[in-house]
């Protein structure tokens, strides 16, 4: 049996907000009337009227949402009238109590959004969002609340941005404590959800405020992390690379890429980065490449990070002879000979590829004319005699032989003396694609 005093409380709470709605009306309609016989004061302007309509609005709708949760609260008295009745008094209070009784009212919708995905539509059709966007400068619960808020629920996340979530972004970070600077990375990370959906949101007001934690100090490695995945968000749509490219956002993953915790999410972005134009053209200009990128490769506890590694690489040396010398003289070919032998089996197909598009590159500027001429005499010199020319053979093959004893012992040397002889075998396989199958 429903609580008599709760229900008259809070048809007495229904009653109080009609009357107050009632009250603005009438004025609304005195504001509005034909001047009578007698000469007014003033007259009122169109902005008057203006102003008048749009505080008519605001108080129907505020009004609509009140009523419509009374009758929900009334429909559920015999299923749960008990977190319905909470939500009730928290709704009303946070459209018309007191910056004290805000602040209460957040903490229940907190605790309430926590427990169920409808009660989280409810509380945004209840038009809870607006208001908790306006308090988030000022607010941690604020906030935390629409964490909780927009956690399994585009239509909520969509909701903040449409209530200027982005505006209310901090400009500076370095006066946030640790605490606050995480929840805003939870926060942001919720919303960049939305860049893989046909909703439209503006990322380029995510991307400075996002950089600047990363590149802040005081910043944790979680924090860190937690705005890298709102980065590898942006990045997945290409339209984006642009705005990415060019703020300095390259430079920053490049360098949290050297960092083991946090490596595999900033090589994913810039996986994502390296197959749009400015992105690639971002990388090629970076003096960490592809140093940064080679070290990473030697990790062969970290295989995923080995594969990202590799795959920009590929990306960057295709059809570029000025990144493949590049790479050839920052010592490229045995830090890959290492990973075909060692590494996973995806690492191993790419750097296979990899070292197949350099060995092509040799071959192709060694000319008719370039190293020691076997076998072909020229006309205006004398002779040479066999003798001579075995000699040559045998010196090229010993200068061959010692090269590849060296790669081969620095390999065994770094994988403690084991062997493995079929993947020996493996560096001897060839292709002439040059397309990019891995």
């Amino acid at each position: 049996m429903p609580n008599t005093s709760t229900t008259s409380s809070s048809n007495f709470d229904l009653t109080y907000i009609k009357l107050r709605f009632f009250t603005k009306v009438r004025r609304f309609l005195q504001l509005r009337a034909k001047p009578s016989n007698k000469p007014l004061l003033f007259h009122p302007s169109d902005h008057q009227i203006n102003n008048s309509e749009s505080t008519l609005t605001v108080v129907i709708e505020e009004s609509e949402k009140v009523e419509k949760l009374g009758e929900m609260g009334k429909e559920g008295d015999n299923k749960d009238n008990g977190w319905m009745m909470v939500l009730q008094k928290s709704v009303k209070k946070l459209h018309f109590g007191s910056l004290d009784e805000k602040e209460v009212a957040v903490k229940e919708i907190k605790k309430l959004a926590k427990e169920d995905l409808k009660r989280r539509k409810l509380m945004a059709e209840l038009g809870v969002i607006p208001p908790l966007v306006a308090m988030v400068a000022g607010s941690h619960q604020a906030v935390q609340a629409l964490i909780q808020l927009g956690n399994g629920s585009f239509t909520n996340k969509a909701l903040m941005v449409e209530a200027g979530i982005l505006s209310k972004l901090p400009q500076k970070t370095d006066n946030l404590d640790g605490n606050t600077r995480q929840e805003f990375a939870e926060l942001i990370l919720s919303i960049s959800s939305l860049a893989n959906t046909p909703y439209n949101m503006d990322s380029s007001r995510i991307i400075p405020f996002v950089v600047s934690i990363l590149d802040s100090s005081n910043s944790s490695v979680e924090t860190k992390c937690t705005c890298l995945g709102t980065l590898y968000n942006i990045s997945s749509v290409l339209e984006n690379s642009a705005s990415l490219a060019t703020s300095g956002t390259v430079t920053t993953l490049l360098r949290l890429s050297s960092l083991k915790e946090a490596s595999e999410k900033a090589l994913a972005t810039l996986g994502n980065l390296v197959v749009t134009l400015m992105g690639k053209k971002a990388m090629e200009e970076n003096p960490m490449v592809p140093e940064s990128l080679m070290e990473i490769m030697t990790w062969e506890e970290k295989p995923k990070c080995q594969e990202l590694s590799v795959y920009i690489l590929m990306i960057l040396a295709h059809q570029s002879s000025i990144q493949r010398e590049k790479m050839a003289k920052a010592g490229i070919v045995p830090v890959l000979l290492e990973v075909a032998l060692l590494g996973s089996s995806l690492a191993q197909k790419r750097a296979l590829k990899l070292l197949q598009w350099f060995k092509d590159e040799r071959q192709s500027k060694m000319g008719p004319h370039s190293g020691p001429q076997v076998g072909r005499v020229p006309i205006d010199s004398s002779p040479m005699s066999p003798r001579a020319v075995d000699e040559s053979k045998k010196l090229m093959k010993k200068i061959v032989k010692q090269s590849l004893y060296k790669n081969m012992e620095t390999i065994t040397s770094r994988a403690n003396g084991g062997s493995d002889s079929s993947r020996l075998k493996s560096l001897v396989v060839s292709s002439s694609s040059k397309s990019l199958p891995y």
